[in-house]
């Protein structure tokens, strides 16, 4: 295939028809995209590991092979269909065999997102343009931030859509017929690093963009932490409008500094702090705007309060953070502040973030399954100073030792659970050895958290607040952190149906 004709792939009306892309994973992304590329006439052979039934069975009518079996070396099939593209799901790491075969060979490599900029013109707007795109990474809160800013901009009179790593892939908000004026794209540190893989032709232009924050994360599946903060980096590059960043977080400060941005393009700031002009902030229990108004050097304008928010389960200060983000992407687009205000009202955080699942017998009960990692873990042991701390789980090779020693500290109490929880336990025998630290050796999963439950509440003994904020991820007893999330509820709920009369402390650790 010639360079001029990948090139020129930039439209949906552009010939796709005959070329030849090999489609890596068949999850929802993976179905999304060779759904996609079939629809537009190509040649797609799809390669997965495995495969859901109905995912498998579908292919072969729209038009798509399948090819299934191990994709730990590259497969016969693979370089005999000698693809023009690959397109990989975001689970293919940088060192993957197959990838670097792909990028061995010359072989143009995308990830959804940029077949999905390259197409964005299926369906229009009045104005015969195509959406507008807004990106939303970070180490933490980029699903609530994403909700939040399509929740505002709806309110406002625009038709938008969350879309990408919140679960809804970016191909099929895309090719929705009722068409949207701005898509919400969240975007995870692999779609971003495919994305900096994009020729010219298929590089993104969004209308706005922010990195909430950034502390170590996915350090496997990057290689190093700069790897990983190069590629949160990214979704800077080409901003239009505004890009918006976090003042509490120098990391997101350089990024925009030293992103390419097209001419024009403002930097705005947020935090919890008085703003200053062009930022978004907090003063005297009010939220300001004073970057979006003429007067912005000596006024502001009241978005919201803290004693709002705080009626709606939304002033832990890391979802205030969250707010302002969202806001200043909102007010970049011309949402009004009476808007936003009305949102918030009704706005509500997901299931597993900062979810109070009970309050009972003196105990308040905190699900926060989904703080996957020490950053997520430490904004909320800073909201509930002096709970009982749930940690541990598989830490994707991220040290917690600096967690334990800052917020970990302030703890309560430790009940650490996790097949391996011997970092976990050593970082608190080293950093904090005045917490009580008690191990769950549950072998069975179904247990584990009644065994929680049964120490914590014994912990407690009659007032106090629980946390569930792991700093880990859950799959090492867990089928999600859904799945832990709602098994601590359970097993919280079924110590209330007993009459809390069973509860045992259980024995500290050793530290």
């Amino acid at each position: 295939m010639s360079a001029e004709r990948l090139a020129g792939l930039t439209s949906w009306h552009a010939d796709w028809r005959g070329l030849r892309v090999a489609v890596l994973g068949l999850s929802m992304t993976g179905f999304s995209v060779a759904d996609t590329l079939a629809e537009l006439g190509a040649d797609v052979l799809v390669l997965s590991a495995s495969a859901e039934e109905e995912y498998a069975r579908l292919l072969p009518v729209i038009g798509a092979r399948l090819e299934l079996g191990p994709l730990d070396a590259v497969p016969e099939a693979l370089t005999a269909f000698a693809p023009e593209v690959v397109i990989a799901s975001p689970g293919f790491a940088p060192s993957h065999p197959v990838i670097r075969w792909v990028q061995d060979e010359g072989i143009a490599l995308w990830g959804d997102v940029e077949l999905a900029w390259r197409v964005r013109d299926k369906v229009l707007r009045a104005d015969g343009t195509p959406a507008d795109w807004v990106l939303i990474t970070g180490t933490n809160g980029k699903t609530t931030t994403t909700q939040l800013t399509a929740t505002l901009l709806v309110a406002g009179g625009l038709r938008a859509a969350p879309c990408g790593n919140i679960g809804v892939p970016v191909l099929d908000a895309v090719r929705d017929p009722a068409g949207f004026d701005v898509l919400v794209v969240e975007l995870s540190s692999h779609q971003l690093w495919y994305l900096g893989l994009s020729r010219p032709e298929g590089e993104l232009f969004p209308y706005a963009a922010v990195c909430l924050n950034l502390a170590d994360d996915h350090l496997v599946w990057h290689g190093s932490a700069q790897a990983y903060r190069d590629a949160k980096a990214l979704v800077y590059r080409n901003t239009r409008v505004a890009c918006v960043y976090n003042k509490a977080d120098e990391a997101t400060r350089r990024m925009v500094e030293e992103a390419e941005v097209v001419e024009g393009a403002r930097a705005i700031g947020f935090d919890l702090g008085i703003p200053g002009p062009s930022d978004l902030g907090v003063v005297e229990g009010l939220l300001v705007d004073r970057a979006f108004l003429d007067d912005r050097a000596r006024s502001a304008l009241e978005l919201t309060t803290v004693a709002d928010l705080e009626a709606a389960g939304l002033s832990a200060p890391h979802i205030v953070q969250n707010i302002l983000a969202a806001s200043a992407l909102a007010r970049s687009l011309g949402i009004e502040p009476e808007a936003i205000h009305g949102a918030l009202q009704s706005f509500r955080l997901d299931a597993h973030r900062i979810e109070v699942v009970a309050r009972h017998a003196g105990i308040t009960w905190i699900d926060d399954s989904k703080a996957t990692n020490p950053h997520a873990a430490a904004s909320s042991l800073r909201a509930y100073p002096g709970a009982v701390w749930v940690v541990g789980g598989d830490l994707k090779g991220v040290d917690i030792a600096d967690l334990v020693a800052d917020a970990g500290s302030t703890a309560r109490a430790a009940v650490v659970i996790g097949v391996d929880r011997t970092a976990v336990v050593a970082a608190f025998e080293r950093h904090a050895p005045t917490v009580p630290v008690f191990e769950v050796d549950a072998g069975d999963t179904g247990q584990v958290m009644n065994r929680v439950v049964e120490i914590a509440a014994g912990i407690v003994d009659g007032e106090g607040t629980v946390l569930l904020a792991p700093a880990a991820a859950s799959f090492d007893q867990f089928s999600s952190y859904a799945d832990r999330g709602h098994r601590f509820a359970e097993a919280v709920q079924e110590w209330i149906d007993r009459g809390s009369t069973d509860d045992a402390g259980g024995s500290p650790s050793a530290v």
